[in-house]
């Protein structure tokens, strides 16, 4: 008789065969990207974080500032190689592969389902983070980001190909860069940016109201700003075009990291006319970190998918199959905890008092807590990779 499974799933689950053609690499970079997220936004206290771990002030960047981007990429790069899990049919009989092409009703269906349950998510954490009225309910948000950024690149890779998604994503950055620089705000000259005198904190202020935004009078994931973000998520969207064409992994792999590192120099040079910005996402900062994104995922795809070596990574794969699930859970987490206090502190700090910061420094006891509780969605989500749960969107 064979042995029954054990009761509990280990931390990290045995490692199964990938499925025909499916490219691993993308759900350890994912699941990479997840595990950065978890521990950027979830220090043991928020007054004492290692500087590389918090986001830039203003200008300039950090490996924090890495991270989102870096999901907007994988984004658009799942939209090409999964077809973003949707179908279209050709305008005309017989035309090539990437012209442009008619969504069917139910492709269309399914975008704006995932669209409005990633917005709609998105809202709930916002509430579960300080709700204190429909008034004062943030509106923008990183999953709300998120979401609008799916739903423009989806129906850029059903209507147009390469070359049009290529242009699309030229046209949106040259056209942000060009609304940054050139569209004075209250009386100052045109390209001043700081925080509440640009373009884009105007127009959120005007479409939201300064009582839903992330702080008074502007938000860093706003509506404007989601434009150049769209650029970022077509960078991937290219990416994916790369890796399901018919050339070999080895040129697969080199063009990835030559073509990353060429825009990666590009936007530290485009950086003197137009500084690298998190919180604006300025042109130069998509830019940068597209290339970024391009070399750390060829040397993903040649180590795991070229070279097989996944069992180290398998931990990254636990987060990347079940992402959207994880960031949920461990952000209303988050909040849950800094919303309960005990002994005067919240339960976060408290954690973090006792377990840590009695035998080491402030800042590395922060880091420990974070550690362990990426630690502990790891161990939950195993649970779920082991049973074979997928949550999708």
């Amino acid at each position: 008789m064979a042995a029954s499974a054990p009761k509990f799933a280990p931390l990290v689950p045995a490692i199964e065969p990938a499925p025909s053609g499916r490219i691993m690499s993308l759900d350890v970079f994912r699941g990479l990207t997840i595990a950065a997220m978890i521990l950027v936004n979830n220090p043991g206290s928020w007054n004492d974080v290692y500087a590389p771990l918090t986001h830039a002030v203003w200008n300039g960047w950090t490996p924090a500032d890495l991270v989102f981007p870096f999901f907007l990429f994988i984004v658009g790069v799942a939209i090409t190689l999964r077809g973003s899990g949707l179908s279209a049919t050709p305008i005309k009989t017989g035309e090539p592969t990437g012209v442009a092409k008619r969504p069917d009703p139910p492709t269309l269906s399914r975008i704006a389902r995932r669209t409005a349950l990633l917005f709609a998510l998105g809202l709930v954490l916002n509430a579960l983070m300080g709700f204190e009225g429909p008034a004062t309910l943030r509106i923008p948000g990183v999953l709300q980001r998120i979401a609008l950024c799916y739903l423009v690149a989806s129906l850029l890779f059903l209507r147009t190909g390469p070359r049009g998604q290529a242009a699309w994503m030229v046209g949106l950055l040259a056209g942000y860069w060009a609304l940054l620089a050139f569209v004075p705000v209250a009386g100052r000259s045109p390209g001043w940016l700081d925080a509440e005198r640009n373009v884009t904190a105007l127009v959120d202020r005007r479409l939201f109201g300064a009582g839903h935004l992330y702080h008074e009078t502007w938000d860093p994931e706003g509506f404007l700003s989601t434009i150049p973000a769209i650029a970022t998520t077509l960078f991937g969207v290219l990416a994916g075009h790369w890796l399901r064409s018919a050339r070999t992994a080895r040129t697969k792999t080199l063009g990835l990291a030559t073509i990353g590192t060429v825009v990666m120099a590009a936007g530290l040079i485009f950086d003197r006319a137009m500084p690298i910005n998190k919180n604006l996402w300025t042109s130069s900062y998509v830019v940068f970190t597209a290339g970024m994104a391009l070399v750390l995922f060829a040397l993903c795809y040649w180590l795991v998918d070229v070279k097989q070596v996944r069992r180290p990574f398998l931990p990254f794969v636990v987060f990347g199959v079940n992402p959207i699930a994880v960031y949920v859970l461990s952000t209303a987490g988050g909040a849950l905890m800094d919303a309960t206090s005990y002994h005067r502190m919240n339960l976060r700090e408290r954690v973090c008092h006792v377990l840590f910061a009695g035998w080491t420094s402030p800042p590395a006891a922060s880091l420990l807590f974070a550690l362990g509780y990426v630690l502990l969605w790891l161990a939950a989500m195993s649970v779920l990779y082991r049973r074979k749960l997928f949550i999708r969107i």
